[in-house]
């Protein structure tokens, strides 16, 4: 079949980077064609050079047999490409028809069609299979799982021959990402050419029909899905084998269950949402927050790091009690939380900012003296962070918009080890990363554990929770339904915990 869009020789440099070098990528009309590699392997070059985000430096673009130049996003879209970043597009304090529209909004006498623009929102959610959205909904008042479902149906309004997705499930919760599945294998069926970036291999297998494989900004194979394993697969997109996902947990210490816990919570509630929460972590533990996503696991670390009002309960370090009325509080010395939100962009980091600002930020106390900066100590403790963390950064004084996604989480996790925190809250730190940079994610955290942080782990990843977690708490309605560790942590004990089922009921 022959392909609808093809890239030929594409390069493309950013400043002394090659972030794409000589590429070549073709897709057809109804195949899922999934594109691998690393953070930073070119993939999301490769996208927006589609989409008309950026413009190659050498090489050629051919739509339907035709060489085509998108110097505009709206060129792309008006022949038929429409693109779902791994960030959204979204403008929340707009509706969700007004965002679905905002590009072509129908219209009447001059003035937009607000009747015409609903049952154009209406129809776009109900193809996404979101129709459960309200059309005059408010984006900022949607969990971050419905805005991905609201970013989809915009897609799907404009009626694209090339839809292409990065990590288009990232945000999604388990039952929106089966209405995904569905939706992508009903539109290849339709004809539909579909470019599909992901880090999830059970998605790989799932959904793609052929798969192409890039690293260092180069095309390295494209082949049949399924016709290589998972083993082969990483080992093309990082170049080197993995002998195992996750470090080996250590054996349970006796002295540990003695000691004081780092972090005791002592009937937690707060809202309505969150209901008399126990749970204690101890130095060296790494803990895991398991259950569905929306369960309050969330707002469990956040009521922890001071930013909810109105919470009820008990907080103890150490055997003492702390309050924690605010980030700025938790964070402080005599507490020494950190938090590392799920939305990397949004939430962790200024990404106008300087990649040496954003590690610094957390951390001025400790680098000022008298409100000033210290300009060698700042130096010195960001170098040794991006060393710790092997973080990829032509320089520091680089915006960290320019580093890749799997980089920006590790400026991230680095911000706030550089107040060297007691008590590490991580809100699912490896969505939207590749494999390479998770294995290094995971080996982090257990030396973390292993020099005397107390870690708890929130994941939508129940092989990252079994592989990862002394013990899981797993969360339901806001409460923690059920403990799990040792021979008990098992995938079928985790899912029938978080549909609050017996084990055997799976079986």
């Amino acid at each position: 079949m022959d392909p609808v869009l093809e890239l030929v020789d594409v390069s493309k440099r950013y400043g002394g980077v090659r972030a794409l070098d000589r590429a070549q990528f073709a897709c057809a009309p109804g195949r899922i064609h999934a594109l691998l590699g690393e953070n930073g392997a070119g993939k999301s070059t490769l996208i927006k050079i589609m989409a008309g985000v950026v413009q190659p430096d050498e090489g050629r673009i051919v739509l339907e047999g035709t060489d085509r130049r998108f110097v505009h996003p709206q060129h792309a879209v008006a022949a038929g490409i429409a693109c779902i970043f791994q960030e959204l597009s979204l403008m929340p304090h707009l509706s969700v028809a007004d965002n679905i529209c905002i590009t072509n909004p129908p219209t009447r006498l001059g003035l937009i069609d607000r009747r015409a623009q609903r049952r154009v929102a209406e129809a776009a959610l109900a193809r996404a299979g979101a129709q459960d959205i309200h059309p005059l909904a408010p984006v900022d008042s949607l969990s971050l799982s419905r805005r991905q479902m609201v970013e989809i149906a915009k897609a799907l309004s404009r009626q694209p021959k090339i839809l292409i997705l990065d990590e288009a499930t990232s945000a999604l919760t388990a039952a929106d990402v089966q209405r995904v599945y569905g939706l992508l294998k009903r539109l290849r069926d339709e004809g539909l050419a579909i470019v599909y970036i992901s880090h999830r291999m059970n998605e790989i297998a799932e959904l793609a029909d052929e798969c192409s494989v890039f690293r260092n900004g180069r095309h390295v194979a494209t082949f049949a899905a399924g016709s290589q394993s998972d083993a082969q697969t990483v080992e093309m997109m990082i170049g080197r084998d993995i002998a195992h996902a996750f470090p080996p947990k250590p054996p349970p210490r006796a002295a540990a269950e003695t000691a004081p816990p780092a972090l005791d919570v002592r009937g937690l509630s707060w809202g309505g949402r969150l209901h008399d929460i126990r749970l204690a972590v101890r130095p060296g533990e790494i803990v895991g927050l398991g259950g569905l996503d929306g369960q309050g696991q969330r707002e469990f670390f956040l009521a922890l790091f001071g930013v909810l009002r109105g919470v009820a309960g008990e907080v103890r370090q150490g055997g003492d009690p702390v309050s924690a009325g605010s980030p700025r509080q938790a964070k402080r010395r005599g507490i020494g939380i950190a938090l590392v939100p799920e939305d990397r962009k949004t939430d962790g980091l200024m990404l106008p900012m300087s990649v040496r600002d954003n590690l610094s930020f957390a951390a001025l106390d400790r680098l000022s003296r008298a409100g000033v900066v210290i300009a060698s100590v700042e130096a010195e403790a960001t170098a040794a962070m991006v060393r710790r963390l092997s973080i990829k950064a032509p320089e520091l004084g680089d915006p960290v918009a320019t580093l890749s996604g799997g980089n920006q989480q590790k400026v991230v996790i680095a911000k706030w080890l550089m107040n060297a925190p007691r008590i590490v809250l991580l809100s699912d730190p490896t969505r939207g990363i590749d494999v390479g940079t998770k294995q290094e994610i995971y080996v982090l955290l257990r030396r973390l554990a292993e020099e005397g942080a107390a870690v708890l782990l929130y994941s939508t990843d129940y092989a990252e929770l079994i592989g990862c977690c002394d013990r899981v708490a797993v969360f339901f309605d806001g409460r923690i339904l059920r403990w799990l560790a040792g021979a008990e942590l098992t995938e079928h004990a985790l899912v029938a915990s978080a549909l609050n089922l017996t084990a055997e009921t799976l079986h």
